[in-house]
């Protein structure tokens, strides 16, 4: 009996049953069940090929079954304040979205994709109204006439007040009629269609009034510097002035009636290219009718083409500026300014020894056309080249998001 009591530590020879317990131990370290805990089969199931697929597919799949809604998220902010589809497009498409970008989300165009974003994001506090603007009521568009009007009848009292009166009351009722019509522009253009509030560049001011002075006396200088002067006072002609206040009125309906066809044009549009290719011929059009109006009046009032030229760069600026890009408006009519003071510098630069080549060009120019070509070379050639550029940028959805006229 002696050698049975010695059997007891035989459990202890093996080194996993104190792992494992006493009891489940066999069930635990079993051949087979040992190799699924500890074996190196659990590291292929746990790292291998198989389940990744699935874990990648499964959002991949989640993105493919609603492909707007990154779009959503990134644009939610713009979506909520639209208060519109054609807003959302014309948002869009000011971030570079195209309708080919619109196809990637399943969607024929950038319009149909701005109707989905406007029916899915609800508005802040519910859908806000349109603000209504003055244009759209028969008060408002007697207001903004009326001071559409005011510029051309200031002027047409200050030319009839500077023909029958001499000496120094002509010059009082020529500065008083200087400041009035000041005051009548600036009303007109904060009014209306032409109205681009907080969307001017506040050089151009000083721009458009050394235009209209030139229009006015810079032909009568031009000829007393080419002829040695300045000597005393020079011509001054201020029918040019009074044909373009006069014009006032027709660029302003104009302005509403390009504004107005834009936006209708944006309701009926199925894609980018397809309002771009509708709005540059309205645009076109707009000018033509504009110089059309503006040639009627100056032919009542003493035709001169630098005074043409000149009102179809003041349109073409004022309807940049009105649909929010007053910095390249700005520039066209720095750039007019700068060559018109240019020719009357090079002429004075000419009289300095040596430098006689300097004035060759604008006096030829002169010689053969006379003073008034060189505003209408100036401005024309500034004019071209805002037209060539609001072609491009009015043709955009994003140009008249806000025009409600």
């Amino acid at each position: 009996m002696a050698p049975q009591p010695q059997a007891a530590p035989h459990p202890r020879a093996v080194p996993g049953a104190e792992a494992v317990g006493p009891a489940p131990a066999p069930e635990a370290v079993g051949p087979a069940p040992a190799l699924e805990a500890v074996g190196p089969a659990p590291a292929p199931e746990a790292v291998g090929p198989a389940p990744a697929p699935e874990a990648v597919a499964k959002p991949n799949r989640r993105g493919s079954a609603d492909p707007v809604k990154a779009l959503m998220h990134r644009h939610r902010e713009l979506c909520e304040r639209a208060v519109d589809p054609l807003e959302i497009a014309a948002g869009l498409e000011a971030h570079g979205v195209t309708d080919r970008t619109a196809a990637r989300f399943r969607h024929r165009d950038v319009f149909s994709l701005a109707e989905e974003l406007y029916a899915r994001v609800p508005r802040q506090n519910g859908a806000p109204p349109r603000p209504a603007t003055e244009d759209g009521t028969r008060s408002g568009w007697a207001g903004w006439t009326v001071a559409a009007l005011a510029p051309g009848a200031v002027a047409a009292l200050t030319v009839t007040g500077l023909a029958l009166t001499e000496g120094p009351v002509r010059l009082a009722v020529g500065a008083a009629g200087v400041l009035c019509l000041a005051a009548a522009l600036a009303v007109a253009v904060r009014r209306g269609p032409l109205r681009a509030a907080g969307r001017t560049v506040p050089a151009a001011r000083v721009w458009t009034l050394w235009l209209l002075a030139y229009a006015v006396g810079g032909d009568g200088l031009l000829q007393q510097v080419l002829a040695g002067g300045p000597d005393g006072a020079w011509d001054i002609t201020p029918q040019p002035l009074l044909g373009l206040a006069l014009a006032v009125a027709p660029a302003a309906w104009c302005a509403r009636l390009f504004a107005a066809r834009a936006r209708r044009r944006l309701t009926v549009s199925r894609g980018l290219e397809d309002f771009a290719a509708g709005t540059r011929p309205l645009l076109l059009a707009t000018v033509a009718l504009h110089l059309a109006a503006l040639a009627g009046l100056l032919a009542l009032t003493g035709f001169a083409p630098g005074a043409l030229a000149l009102g179809a760069l003041l349109l073409l600026a004022r309807l940049l500026t009105v649909h929010e890009f007053p910095e390249t408006a700005a520039s066209g009519l720095a750039a007019a300014c700068a060559a018109e003071a240019l020719a009357l510098a090079s002429v004075l630069a000419g009289r300095v020894p040596g430098c006689d080549l300097l004035a060759v060009p604008v006096r030829a120019l002169v010689d053969t056309w006379g003073p008034g070509a060189v505003p209408t070379l100036v401005c024309g050639a500034a004019a071209l080249g805002l037209l060539a550029h609001a072609t491009a940028a009015l043709s955009r959805a994003s140009a008249h998001a806000a025009t409600g006229t």
